[in-house]
């Protein structure tokens, strides 16, 4: 669930500072307050387009941050998926936006925002306007079914994509693969001269990165010898000649003074030193050795070597896979009938394959379109769809496709004796985000992302509808956290945790401000939007009695 809410100096917001509750958290306040601009900045956590402009006035960065605490363990499994841990069971999700730039961060490590939005996808649900209009499209049509239907839909979704996938490859390569002689031969001719290079070359394991080594030191190895041979000459020569004399100059004196004695062990040892660096390096110039003729057949050698790497690959691998796949294509055009009646059998076979498990996909899918319709019609019906009439149709596309050949539809009729038709020839907005409610509460029980956020809910709504809605929502919060933004007191009746939004207007700005509500301004809150300009004493104790009766609904529901 999202446990806390974190703004700083985003649009008119200064600074603040949210713990939402368990089940359902309302947010109310007067229009223009700033309801949709909290909304947004949970939204902006969540990887949304941000703009510069909506950084605040008092400063030149904007923070987000959101916190959420996981308990669902298949959803702790698929985050783990995506490399994120839990710390104390939590997710802290932060974006701080600056004028060009954003920094994004999960658990205060940085991450991309691709990252940020698929992890978001398992912790919460957003349902605003677009959300809901998204039901007018059929793609998102079957979708619902396929979720409803769970993993054995999954499960046959993922083999059919894999195997489309390679049907579809395999087609279009037999639809190109129309070669005559002429082209076979020429073909033929250019494989069989890169099996030759390749081949001639008796390239061996290992052999690029050792030859490397080997002539990255035998092209210096003129200049070490000459280096070293300088250096031999200074410490032999002149430090040890001078350290020699050095040490009879001392030798006279050693007896006549004790400090000198001391000196003069330290000028022995020197010499000592020196003495084994000159060995060591006398040795190591006997080792070093510079040949003419065998750099230049280390230089032909590699020459070879890099024709190779530029034509055929980097690596040892990737050349003798290159080599592996000419010799694939030339046994291909040696028999290139029974190879392309090979290829012709195969695709055959994937065809009837995909044709048997997407006709289980669609069993699978008429099984669960018709549960699934039950129930979303129960649904509706809940939530004030007097005679309503849901269906979800389903036929076969012209062609296959990677999600198998359904063409799924939700089609409704409002009203008695209308046939069923699209839901964007029928429905308003509001009732759009009615049904998405029902589809919601039907997927309640199976639905493991833990948190829903509903924006524009109670468009369109009002007296005994908006009585349903509240109801259904709170139904939903007993299994689920949902926040919800309403105009409605039905619905705001309904909050287990209740937030007002509020604008402080002073000479420079507007600032916008969010707190919870104890119980008795829940009750003035209700007041104030049943009651407009003027708040009298029969409209709190309307308000009051509201509050009572939503509890008491509530009691029934659990």
């Amino acid at each position: 669930m999202l446990v806390n809410l974190h703004v700083k100096n985003f649009a008119i917001i200064d600074q603040i500072d949210v713990d939402f509750g368990k089940h359902l958290n309302i947010l109310t306040g007067e229009t223009g307050a700033g309801k949709s601009i909290v909304i947004g900045s949970i939204g902006i956590a969540l990887g949304a387009r941000v703009s510069p402009e909506m950084i605040g006035k008092n400063g030149e960065y904007a923070m987000v941050e959101i916190v959420f605490h996981i308990e669902d363990k298949e959803t702790i499994q698929q985050l783990r998926e995506l490399d994120v841990e839990l710390e104390d069971g939590q997710i802290v999700i932060s974006r701080k936006i600056m004028e060009n730039r954003s920094i994004n961060k999960i658990n205060g490590t940085t991450v991309s925002v691709s990252l940020i939005r698929r992890v978001a996808a398992l912790c919460i649900d957003i349902h605003g306007q677009h959300e809901h209009q998204s039901l007018l499209r059929k793609e998102r049509h079957l979708e619902i079914v396929d979720e409803y239907a769970g993993k054995p839909c999954a499960a046959l979704r993922e083999r059919i994509g894999k195997r489309y996938k390679d049907y579809k490859k395999l087609e279009q390569e037999l639809s190109q693969d129309t070669m005559s002689a002429e082209e076979r031969a020429r073909q033929k001719g250019f494989l069989e001269y890169e099996k030759q290079e390749i081949e001639s070359a008796s390239l061996q394991q290992g052999e690029i990165e050792q030859i490397d080594d080997t002539y990255r030191l035998a092209s210096r190895a003129g200049v070490i010898l000459e280096t070293l041979n300088t250096v031999h000459q200074l410490c032999s020569e002149t430090a040890g000649g001078a350290v020699s004399r050095g040490l009879q100059h001392l030798q006279g004196i050693a007896d006549a003074d004790a400090t000198v004695s001391g000196l003069l062990e330290e000028l022995l040892e020197i010499e000592s030193l020196l003495g084994d660096f000159n060995r060591e390096i006398s040795e190591h110039m006997s080792d070093v050795t510079f040949d003419e003729n065998e750099l230049r057949d280390m230089e032909r050698r590699l020459d070879c070597i890099h024709n190779l790497q530029n034509k055929y690959g980097r690596s040892y691998d990737e050349i003798m896979e290159h080599l592996r796949k000419v010799d694939e294509k030339l046994l291909q055009l040696d028999d290139y009938e029974n190879y392309c009646q090979t290829r012709r059998e195969q695709l055959g076979a994937w065809r009837t394959e995909l044709e048997g498990e997407c006709a289980k996909l669609t069993e699978l899918r008429r099984k669960s379109s018709a549960q699934l319709q039950k129930k979303i019609a129960q649904a509706l019906e809940e939530l004030n769809f007097a005679h309503v009439d849901f269906e979800i149709s389903l036929e076969q596309k012209e062609n296959m496709t990677a999600d198998g050949w359904d063409d799924i539809e939700f089609r409704i009729a409002t009203n008695p004796g209308e046939p069923c038709r699209s839901l964007g020839k029928i429905v308003s907005g509001g009732e759009l985000s009615r049904i998405m409610l029902a589809i919601k509460s039907v997927f309640a029980d199976t639905d493991h992302i833990e948190t829903l956020i509903f924006d524009e809910i109670d468009a369109g709504i009002s007296g005994r509808t908006a009585q349903k809605v509240s109801e259904k929502m709170s139904l939903l919060g007993s299994k689920h956290q949902v926040i919800c933004i309403t105009h409605l007191a039905q619905i705001a009746a309904m909050a287990d945790t209740h937030f007002v939004i509020e604008k402080a207007v002073s000479e420079n700005q507007s600032l916008t401000q969010i707190r919870p509500l104890k119980r008795e301004e829940m009750e003035e809150e209700l007041a104030r939007i049943l009651g407009g300009m003027e708040i009298t004493e029969a409209v709190r104790q309307n308000a009051k009695e509201m509050k009572v009766l939503a509890d008491n609904c509530k009691s029934y529901m659990k």
